[in-house]
């Protein structure tokens, strides 16, 4: 093991848990070893210091730099405050980056941004490239005025480039589109704002509000300042995109194998690559593209407007095909899949498209579509950066032969699932195109592999083995994998797991079975000295149980597409609230509820995601992908991140040692005692070995009576509590 001296130098507190300075100790092993990291650790293990002190020390002796990550911003700002803590007692230099869209002073898009980019370097070059030329010009002037021959000859040739520079000065200044910020950045002295970066750790809000007093491109800057550092704090797709990770490590000064990669929330990283894998094309950009066509005088139209048109015929006979009698005008505001799969092989798009292009050959016609494509994209930069437009006009004709490019072949891929999806907008109803990526690992796997090393931690990673298959984890080498479970006393925390039938969806609409669900809640909200968190299979269900159960506790209902953070803080600042939200939503993990915040949470049913098309395709790929098991298929697309979540969800409370809190399971697939007897259908044995040793089965009429004596050791009442 690693001399634990040579790492605690970055420590910033006074001494390390015991499994602290254990799991600093492997970690920094395994990065000596280039291996990377699967660290499961329950709230309270210090996971986030453990992972990044050996990190830091390693980079430091070995000339790297540290990324750490996540999708969650709640844990972004405690990486800041550790960095914060750390740079105390350590010199250390963080950025802490986000992307253009938040931080641009002028609101505007990449493209346009680039294009402002190159036109205002190349005016700030002219502009040098003049004032050289001027003082050559005066030097030359005193020369010759003390009658030296070759001076005035020499003069009057740096004359004629002199006037040459300044129409081309005057003309990207009058006729082109320059960014005022990005050119004060290129002209001004900057020593001060960099001077400011790195004298602590600075968030993204704190670089816009210089740069903004300043007249400074503040994401420009922070690019520049991110050189050399020693640590970056970032979202995810700064490096699960490919085109923006290439940029990213171009940034940072460093080669992918020179960076040590920090995940948290590891257990998200499955999704988040799965969203960047997959592609779309609205039938809008299909319009788009014929249009763009319209005005284009080219060779190569005809080719683009044969394979542009039938794709997009195509994808309007596939959707009408798919809708049955009265569907399209039940066709709501939100993208609603169609089934395209075809038994005889081809999805019904695709077997649309071919049957209407007409052409000598629709590879061809393709190959002329993406170049036309790129020569209209590189028309439209140059329009932009010489000022004859006011934005930087974008391609739909590349868009969508690109995207159907990839259609063609991606749609037969085991690893994607082709897609076409409706919804309505003012003009009616439209369509939309998808390959939906089943396999995330053909976006992890790649980057794992470049990295010097990672580390995946999150409270809940386990079954470690299925995590590394599903994201391609270790290369040819076993990942280190280790796991701390709960630190805080046992005895202030409970996890009943409640012996009532099965809520399978088939069964929800039973009135028994709602009757029996409003018992039990009713139960847990009146016998919880203050909040309780109660968390569905969807939206749907929350709501049903918002209206039906009744007492005095406050309801607070969570409902799809509305700001979750402000219903949040106006629950935890209520002292006897309920909560109803989705599993599947955003408050069931990466939220905090600390103290008083909330003492019981409930997951009512083993909360399964809907089972549509795309869930289903995702089995298949992974059942496909691991040696043909349809089990597999189940576990690892469905069972496991249904588990993942509900451990999540646990975790929302007994945040400290000094707090306590209940945990509710509700439903009888999670008890021991029905294991067996329900063999497949339980879900106890997907659970860690040291969690089910804490599940307690409980019949549904004893769980008031457990949670009173409970919460009465805890002498947690407020005056008398009450009366079962």
């Amino acid at each position: 093991m690693a001399e634990t001296a040579s790492f605690l130098r970055y420590f910033p507190y006074e001494e390390p848990y015991e499994h602290q300075r254990e799991a600093m100790g492997r970690i920094s092993d395994a990065l000596a070893d280039g291996r990377d990291v699967l660290f499961e650790g329950a709230c309270g293990t210090g996971k986030t210091l453990a992972s990044l002190v050996p990190a830091l020390e390693y980079a430091e002796r070995e000339d790297k730099t540290v990324v750490i990550t996540t999708n969650v911003h709640q844990q972004t700002r405690q990486f800041i405050e550790e960095a914060r803590a750390i740079t105390d007692q350590q010199p250390l230099r963080t950025v802490v980056f986000r992307g253009k869209g938040s931080m641009c002073h002028i609101d505007v898009g990449y493209e346009e941004c680039q294009a402002l980019r190159d036109t205002t370097r190349q005016l700030v070059e002219q502009e040098s490239e003049l004032a050289e030329l001027e003082e050559r010009e005066a030097e030359l002037l005193d020369a010759a005025q003390d009658g030296n021959e070759r001076a005035a000859e020499a003069r009057s040739s740096v004359m004629d480039e002199l006037e040459s520079v300044e129409e081309g000065v005057e003309a990207l200044r009058e006729e082109s589109n320059v960014c005022e910020r990005f050119y004060a950045n290129l002209t001004e002295d900057t020593d001060d704002f960099y001077a400011w970066l790195n004298d602590d750790v600075r968030t993204p809000d704190d670089v816009y509000e210089y740069a903004e007093r300043a007249g400074y491109c503040g994401y420009e800057l922070l690019k520049e300042g991110m050189e050399g550092v020693d640590l970056v704090i970032c979202n995810y797709h700064h490096l699960l995109d490919p085109m923006i990770r290439e940029q990213f490590f171009r940034w940072v000064g460093r080669d992918p194998e020179d960076v040590v990669a920090v995940f948290d929330e590891a257990h998200n990283i499955e999704e988040a690559a799965r969203d960047h894998a997959s592609r779309e094309l609205t039938e809008t950009t299909l319009t788009g593209a014929l249009e763009e066509l319209e005005d284009v005088d080219d060779y190569r139209v005809e080719a683009a407007e044969r394979v542009v048109g039938a794709y997009r015929t195509a994808l309007e006979r596939t959707y009408d095909g798919a809708l049955s009698i009265g569907a399209r005008e039940a066709v709501g505001d939100d993208w609603e899949d169609l089934a395209i799969e075809n038994e005889e092989g081809r999805d019904d798009l695709t077997l649309a498209f071919l049957d209407a292009y007409e052409g000598p050959g629709f590879r061809a016609d393709l190959e002329e579509a993406l170049n036309l494509g790129a020569t209209l994209d590189r028309r439209y930069q140059e329009q932009y950066k010489d000022g004859e437009t006011t934005t930087r006009k974008e391609c739909r004709v590349l868009q969508a032969a690109g995207f159907i490019d990839e259609w063609i072949d991606g749609s037969d891929a085991a690893a994607a699932y082709p897609v076409v999806s409706v919804r309505r907008d003012d003009a009616g109803v439209y369509g939309r195109a998808e390959l939906y990526a089943c396999l995330p690992r053909s976006v992890t796997e790649p980057l794992f592999a470049e990295l010097h090393a990672s580390v995946l931690m999150s409270a809940t990673l386990r079954p470690f083995d299925v995590l590394s298959d599903v994201l391609g984890v270790g290369g040819d080498d076993e990942p280190l994998t280790m796991a701390y479970g709960e630190q805080f006393p046992e005895s202030r925390r409970r996890t009943y797991a409640v012996d009532i039938p099965a809520l399978f969806a088939s069964t929800r609409d039973d009135p028994g079975t709602q009757e029996t669900v409003t018992e039990m809640l009713s139960d847990a909200v009146e016998f919880t000295p203050g909040n309780t968190l109660v968390f569905f299979p969807s939206y749907a269900e929350a709501e049903r149980y918002y209206h039906r159960v009744e007492g005095s506790a406050t309801p607070y209902l969570d409902r799809p597409g509305v700001r979750a953070q402000e219903l949040k803080e106006e629950f935890v600042a209520d002292d006897d609230g309920v909560l109803f939200t989705s599993l599947w939503g955003t408050l069931a993990e990466g939220v905090s509820y600390d103290g008083d915040d909330a003492r019981t949470v409930v997951v009512v049913g083993v909360p399964y995601p809907h089972l549509d098309d795309r869930t289903e395709a995702v089995q298949r790929a992974y059942a496909t992908a691991f040696g043909g098991d349809e089990d597999a298929g189940w576990q690892y697309a469905v069972e496991v991140p249904t588990v993942r979540k509900t451990r999540q969800a646990l975790g929302r409370v007994v945040r400290s040692p000094e707090d306590f809190g209940v945990r509710i399971l509700l439903d009888e697939r999670y008890t021991q005692r029905n294991a067996r007897e329900l063999g497949d259908y339980s879900v106890f044995g997907s659970f860690p070995e040291e969690e089910r040793a804490e599940h307690i089965d409980i019949d549904p009429g004893k769980l008031k009576y457990a949670m009173l004596n409970f919460y009465a050791d805890m002498d947690a009442w407020d005056g008398d509590p009450p009366t079962p």
